[in-house]
């Protein structure tokens, strides 16, 4: 929770573009993967060891907690990395580990580190919570549990006074926007067992997002499904009853999507941000809603339904293997340099075309991901309407732009289910 008294918004952060998109945005708290020791192994935008000073560097600026995920299933040979990558988060002051293994576990402890407990352990019940707590302050419970478990849960650390090693009550966090795994709280083997490539040490090959058939191998006979991706949950969204969800007593909303673009992280970060700010302060409506919803749908998800929060006893599966955005973004060229006095950002064009009306974002690493209408520009030191593969361009702008910061249009996804460019998908929790 934060210190006035606010659901803490917890942010992914794949990479600097994210973190950076994550801040600027209002979140509370970030978290992300180092190297291979983390759920997002198989992707190649992690963090390395060294970039923790810059990560804590720019969460401090902000006020912002950071937290490293460390929660693969660990083996011996790993052990000594461990000690390693915790020994320079200590000293770095990264807030928390998130750990699964007892390994992590014991030796965050030792070196007096803060611990939040994983998805992937399966926290269900008071009990469980209890035994926690002698290790960690917060604990992300299963996600197959509904609200009222959740409640109940929240409910029963006040009235038996559960604290963690801090001395404060035990918080809780569950999860509350983005990817949903088939498999129990992220636990899956399918892909070790295909491909001797363990999701549960971050290299999933994504089998559940594929399409099948199921046929009766003793009669040939080929089982006709209502959903050819009978594997891949639509995205988790609790905007529509997220009063409901603060009315459930948890501390912490984690965002899932350390594996999509920066966009994605700005945009589900603005909305759960104002969507936060107006249930403390009473103007939390469906008109709010229906408008933040709308924003959500821009960016890549694959539908969305509210996971088991509300009673469902079976999942809702995507009709589609990709992105239901829509919006998609289009590469257009890159940035050259910012003029401060004026306000004004250089590009060049690469391909495709821009004019003026047209929406663009903008992404890099200290950039983050910043969106606006092209009011006007000049092409070539000449003002101009429409801009083309090979021109040099200047647009005013509120926000400094860097050389090779990377220019997009945005444009409507005129057929659902494109995939959005350079994205990653996801399917494990934290």
């Amino acid at each position: 929770m934060t210190k006035d008294g606010k659901i803490e918004l917890m942010a992914p952060a794949g990479n600097f573009e994210s973190l950076q998109a994550a801040l600027d945005n209002g979140a509370d708290s970030v978290y992300f993967g180092v190297d291979q020791l983390n759920m997002r192994a198989r992707a190649s935008i992690n963090f390395t060891m060294g970039d923790l000073p810059e990560i804590v560097n720019r969460c401090e600026e902000k006020g912002v907690r950071s937290y490293l995920t460390l929660n693969t299933i660990i083996y011996d040979h790993d052990l000594s990395l461990i000690k390693t990558l915790l020994d320079q988060a200590k000293e770095a002051k990264i807030t928390a580990v998130i750990a699964m293994d007892q390994s992590v576990i014991a030796y965050a402890r030792q070196i007096g580190m803060e611990i939040h407990i994983s998805t992937q352990i399966n926290v269900t019940n008071i009990e469980t919570v209890k035994f926690y707590a002698m290790f960690a302050d917060t604990m992300v419970l299963s996600r197959e549990l509904s609200l009222k478990q959740v409640k109940k849960i929240a409910e029963s650390i006040i009235k038996d006074d559960v604290r963690g090693p801090s001395g404060n009550l035990v918080e809780v966090e569950i999860f509350g926007h983005g990817a949903l795994c088939m498999a129990v709280s992220g636990k899956c083997y399918l892909s070790l067992h295909s491909h001797n490539s363990s999701a549960n040490r971050g290299a999933c090959k994504q089998n559940c997002r594929k399409k099948y058939t199921v046929i009766d191998q003793e009669s040939g006979f080929e089982i006709e499904l209502d959903n050819e991706y009978m594997m891949s949950p639509k995205d988790l969204c609790t905007m529509e009853f997220l009063d409901q969800v603060a009315d459930a007593g948890i501390k912490v909303l984690k965002i899932e999507g350390r594996g999509r673009s920066p966009e994605y992280v700005a945009t589900v970060i603005r909305c759960y941000r104002e969507a936060i700010d107006s249930i403390v302060d009473g103007t939390y409506s469906a008109e709010k809603v229906d408008y933040w919803m709308g924003l959500l749908q821009t960016v890549y998800n694959r539908g969305f339904w509210s996971g088991y929060y509300l009673g469902q006893k079976l999942g809702e599966w995507s009709a589609i293997p990709g992105s239901m955005a829509t919006q998609k973004k289009v590469y257009i060229g890159k940035g050259q340099h910012y003029f401060p006095k004026s306000s004004i950002g250089q590009f060049t064009i690469d391909a495709y075309d821009l004019k003026v009306g047209d929406l663009i974002l903008v992404t890099g690493p200290t950039t983050g991901a910043q969106e606006m209408v092209v009011e006007s520009m000049m092409i070539d030191d000449v003002s101009g309407e429409l801009a083309t593969k090979g021109d040099n361009i200047t647009i005013p702008m509120k926000f400094r732009i860097r050389p090779s910061d990377k220019l997009y249009k945005l444009v409507k996804e005129e057929q659902a289910g494109a995939k959005e460019d350079n994205v990653e998908e996801e399917t494990y929790s934290h």
